[in-house]
């Protein structure tokens, strides 16, 4: 192949990776690194690209000698310091890096798995279909095998997931089952009643499924959640009553003003180059720097080396790119910053990378400016962004978290693009604030000082423009618990120039759907 030049190889892998958050690396056809826990730096100095990679439990260097994207995988061929001969290196943007043909495989063999495990614990019912079919029309791909069993006129959806597929998709299963239980209800005869949904999911994973299914309308199906060990063959029914048993945590509130006076020198730096830059304070020993939302540089408190004295320092890149700011690198800093100035605007440069990355950041930070452009009631003064909402596996932060004037607390959930999950992502942040609020923890770990917060339920806002809503997302609030008081609101879709509310959807009836027997004629 034709040499390709340091700058070019380090051009190729910079634009692949700041679009890769949450790749995969693989060494040996082994995983090295998960870039969404890790972070890695690229240099094209000394004729040389050099791709140093690290996480909390390894590090790695690696000089890159030709790259080739293939399929949304980069392949590198690369050489260890110290060793001559070349090895491989690829980086995968699909998580799940199985072929076409094993995943067939895989999901054929569990389908009569799950045929088999119906006909054993549910012998009353006939199974009428089971399937992994696509139908894109209504949002189905082959990961969820669906279906339909039968005892008379008595009949109930089936979903299942094997355990081969990614805890991401194991996550999202209720969404897919709700639409799917939808689907039987409208495919049925007057005959039929389908009374609800059964969904299985594999042994050890049902925790996130488990929280969304608890705040599910128990009187507008019956919902039923099991555990199938493939290997044992052994199913297991989970309570999903008790919505109180939420496995959550909340971390403590840190103190902005002490935290801003702690790096006041790193502040003043990066805003003599990059003025009005937002400044968010992640941790007391940390401070992020941010531009419309997309982060760019990090202060943290760190050891002098050989000393016990702390200083500042300052790392910058985009994504999990991060070298440390230093004299003979400050020029690329302060061109990162210029760049993200004037493309990162409104009227900027639509195909740019920096353009295009983090759009709900980029909204989020409208919205955090000023929440009363989602709703008046909201309170400006008294709100957080990015707080954690830590639940088993699952790490996602709240978008915005704030209190109406009245002290009723509210959780912002934000979509820039069209996303079928929305609706259940919004119900776990509120079902997680729900659950710190009633056992008044907000007050004891530092959030809302000096407010008072009212008793009750929080509010639920789930955000988006109003040409990219999904068109299954009214269905899948049509079974939220009438408990939960939520507002869909669509903003005009030039949300960079200025957020717009241009309508508003909520419940229009809190009474539950009851499902009756159709009367047979």
């Amino acid at each position: 192949m034709p040499t390709v030049t340091p700058q070019a190889l380090t051009r190729t892998v910079q634009d692949f990776l700041s679009q890769a958050a949450g790749a995969v690396v693989l060494e040996n056809g082994a995983v090295a690194f998960d870039l969404a826990q890790s972070k890695y730096s690229i240099s094209g100095e000394y004729n040389r690209c050099l791709l140093h990679l690290w996480s909390s439990e390894r590090n790695a260097v690696r000089r890159v000698l030709d790259a080739e994207i293939k399929n949304g995988t980069l392949r590198l061929a690369v050489q260890k310091l110290g060793q001559a001969r070349p090895s491989k290196l690829e980086i995968c943007r699909e998580r799940d890096r199985r072929s076409p043909t094993a995943r067939r495989v895989a999901r054929s063999a569990y389908e009569q798995k799950l045929r088999r495990t119906l006909d054993r614990h549910f012998p009353e019912f006939r199974v009428v279909r089971l399937t992994t079919g696509v139908d894109l029309e209504k949002s189905f791909g082959p990961v969820y095998t669906r279906g339909l069993i039968r005892q008379g006129r008595t009949a109930f959806a089936v979903l299942g997931v094997n355990a081969q597929e990614t805890q991401a998709s194991i996550d999202a299963a209720l969404t897919f089952g709700i639409l799917w239980l939808d689907v039987c209800r409208r495919a049925q005869g007057a005959n039929t009643l389908v009374e609800g949904l059964k969904m299985f999911v594999p042994a050890g994973t049902s925790s996130l499924v488990r929280e969304r299914m608890a705040n599910l309308n128990r009187d507008a199906a019956k919902w039923s959640l099991f555990e199938l060990d493939e290997r044992h063959d052994a199913l297991v029914e989970i309570d999903c009553a008790d919505r109180g048993n939420v496995a959550t945590r909340l971390l403590h509130a840190y103190d902005d003003e002490a935290a801003r006076a702690r790096f006041k020198e790193s502040i003043a730096r990066v805003q003599a180059i990059l003025p009005n830059c937002e400044i968010a304070v992640l941790s007391a020993a940390e401070i992020a720097f941010r531009w419309r939302g997309l982060e760019f540089a990090r202060a943290r408190a760190t050891v002098v080396p050989g000393t016990f004295l702390s200083a500042e320092e300052i790392v910058f890149g985009v994504g999990a790119e991060e070298r440390v700011l230093q004299t003979q690198n400050e020029d690329e800093f302060i061109s990162l910053a210029h760049c993200l100035r004037d493309t990162r605007h409104p009227y900027g440069p639509r195909q740019h990378t920096l353009w295009r990355m983090r759009p709900e950041r980029w909204l989020e930070s409208l919205v955090f400016g000023d929440v009363r452009v989602i709703d008046d009631r909201l309170e400006p003064s008294c709100r957080y962004s990015q707080v954690p909402a830590f639940s088993a596996a699952d790490r996602a932060m709240i978008d915005v978290l704030t209190t109406t004037q009245s002290g009723r607390l509210a959780v912002l959930e934000l979509k820039a693009d069209e996303d079928l999950h929305l609706p259940l992502q919004g119900l776990d942040y509120w079902a997680r604030v729900e659950w710190h609020h009633a056992r008044g923890e907000f007050p004891r770990f530092g959030y809302f000082e000096g407010r008072e917060l009212s008793d009750e339920k929080p509010l639920l806002f789930l955000v988006a423009p109003a040409l990219h809503i999904h068109p299954s997302t009214d269905t899948l609030l049509r079974y939220f618990s009438p408990e939960i008081e939520w507002e869909f609101v669509g903003i005009d879709e030039r949300w960079r120039e200025g957020v717009k509310v241009v309508f508003r959807k909520r419940p229009q009836d809190r009474r539950a759907p009851a499902f009756q027997l159709p009367i047979a004629t």
